[in-house]
């Protein structure tokens, strides 16, 4: 996908926060206050009899102490959910259990409403509604009541597949599609994209190293090309997404012009760090995940080859998307001047990161070298040249590990018509 801005992503990782809906349930408790001592002296004073302050809180008191309830069994099933996803599959998925958004928003109701309750009942307690503002806290009490039963339906459904293997490597394969689709239609995410920025480099070129230690998260690509365009300089791009960066690792190299101080700090800001790697930018993390669910199946502790060739599956068919996904930008056009470069995904190690493993792992189970095996064939066929290459010898590193492994001149003989040739 093409990067947004700095600012856009840091509003997209607030708004996946926990406390946010929670703080607007908060927020509301707080308006309805607001609003009843204003519209006190306008409500009717026969709507008041219709409900009273006792019934209004009776019912904020069942749903500060039902909610509570809830909150409570809802974040212990989530941590359960966490630990049989760590077993099951990979500690790297847990990230995608809690990070989803029936999950993130029905503890999210729960947890505000319980705040709604307090804030409606220690007003109501207090006489600030007056006669007749308890009506506004009500009619607010309903509207939430109905946004509690909706979030509760949804939250029940969820459960019945939170912490299922299947589901757990849908959620992946879904990232990883979502990833490698985006980088796909935008080859260099807003920049100029390059299979061999290395070679690109001029020997004058400076390097702009990190004053930081981390996976990089996110680059502000808009940053770089106004940097480039004010400055009159070209950027070549050194890591991407998922790279772990060292206090040595470039995080750039500049050319045309002395890279003075304010170029420096600018290229710098642009590269967010983080302490773990994150899916959303990060096609490579996601077919690393998927290999290491195959990789965790075919352990003798688990020995689940069916597992591993649903894995294979889902990952032919993330890299097919990718490698059919036309794409609709080669550069910034809109800023011609700006000159920055940024190096494409590499093909060998995107199917080595998801069949790598598996070929390891698997070497010595013939139903999963066979589907294996078919799966390059499936790639291969796609009409994208490099993806082709890279299939043909990662057919034929598999079949070096399963000759090895395979105990059987049969199962052999079964599986050799099925490597694909390479052609030197």
């Amino acid at each position: 996908m093409k990067l947004t801005g700095r600012w856009q992503w840091l509003q997209r990782k607030v708004s996946r926060k926990l406390w946010l809906i929670a703080l607007l349930y908060t927020f509301a408790g707080l308006f309805s206050v607001l609003l009843g001592i204003w519209l006190a002296p306008w409500i009717p004073p026969h709507m008041s009899g219709l409900v009273t302050p006792d019934a209004v809180g009776r019912i904020l008191n069942i749903l500060a102490s039902s909610m509570l309830a809830v909150a409570t069994f809802s974040l212990a099933t989530l941590v359960t959910a966490h630990g049989s996803v760590t077993v099951s599959t990979s500690p790297r998925a847990t990230a995608l259990v809690m990070d989803n958004e029936v999950s993130r928003h029905a503890l999210s109701v729960f947890i505000g409403t319980f705040l709604f309750s307090l804030i409606g009942l220690v007003a109501l307690n207090a006489g600030i509604y007056g006669d007749h503002g308890h009506i506004v806290l009500f009619l607010m009490t309903v509207m939430i009541i109905t946004l509690i039963v909706i979030a509760l339906i949804r939250w029940i459904e969820h459960l019945s597949e939170l912490a299922k293997v299947t589901s757990t490597v849908e959620r992946v394969e879904a990232a990883a599609t979502r990833a490698l689709t985006g980088r796909a239609r935008f080859p260099g995410i807003g920049a100029r994209p390059c299979d061999d920025v290395a070679a690109r480099i001029p020997a004058t070129a400076e390097q702009v190293l990190t004053d930081q230690l981390g996976y990089v998260e996110h680059i502000d690509v808009a940053a770089l090309l106004q940097c480039s365009a004010e400055h009159g300089v070209e950027i070549y791009v050194r890591v991407e997404p998922g790279t772990f960066a060292h206090l040595r690792t470039p995080l750039a190299c500049v050319a045309g012009a002395p890279c003075s101080d304010v170029i420096i700090d600018t290229i710098r800001a642009a590269f967010s760090m983080g302490t773990t790697r994150t899916f959303d930018y990060d096609p490579r993390f996601g077919l690393i995940v998927l290999g290491e669910i195959a990789s965790r199946a075919l352990s003798p502790g688990v020995n689940d080859p069916g597992t591993a060739i649903d894995v294979i599956g889902r990952a032919t068919r993330a890299l097919s998307t990718w490698a059919t996904t036309e794409a609709e930008d080669e550069g910034d056009s809109s800023t011609p001047d700006a000159r920055v470069w940024f190096p494409t995904l590499a093909v060998d190690d995107l199917l080595e990161d998801v069949f790598g493993s598996i070929a390891r792992d698997g070497a010595a189970n013939l139903a999963v070298q066979i589907r294996l095996q078919k799966a390059f064939a499936a790639l291969a066929q796609l009409g994208h040249e490099a993806l082709r290459q890279a299939a043909c010898r990662h057919s034929a590193l598999a079949w070096q590990r399963a000759y090895q492994a395979l105990a059987m001149d049969f199962e052999r003989d079964m599986l050799l018509p099925l490597v694909l040739q390479r052609e030197d």
